[in-house]
C-alpha cells in the first residue's frame, strides 16, 4: 500500500480564491492531484492546456511528482502586462 502525503491545491480566480487540503498517494503527479481534487468541476474556467501550474511559485509540468507539503498553484492569465501598467502609472505621476 502506498504511503499518503498531504498537499495543498490553490486557484485564485477573479472572485473568491479556492483552496483545498488533500491527502494523496506518494508518487501522485500534479495533473492527477488536480483531477482527484474535483476543482475542474467547481471552476470550469480552468483549462490545463493553456493555464500554467506550479509549486510554490515555480512553474512545473503536469507530470511533476508531488512531495509532502507541496502547494500546487494554478495560474490564470494576466489581465494586463505588468510593465505596461507600471509605465501608465509613471506617466500619471
Amino acid at each position: 500500500m502506498a504511503e499518503r502525503i498531504k498537499i495543498t491545491l490553490c486557484y485564485a480566480p477573479a472572485s473568491e480564491p479556492i483552496l483545498y487540503a488533500l491527502e494523496v498517494d506518494e508518487g501522485t503527479t500534479i495533473g492527477q492531484a488536480i483531477e482527484i481534487s474535483g476543482i475542474l468541476q467547481e471552476a470550469p474556467d480552468i483549462n490545463l492546456v493553456t493555464m500554467p501550474v506550479g509549486i510554490y511559485g515555480k512553474k512545473k509540468t503536469l507530470d511533476t511528482v508531488l512531495r509532502a507539503r507541496d502547494r500546487i498553484e494554478i495560474y490564470r492569465p494576466l489581465i494586463a502586462d505588468p510593465k505596461d501598467a507600471r509605465r501608465r502609472r509613471a506617466k500619471k505621476a
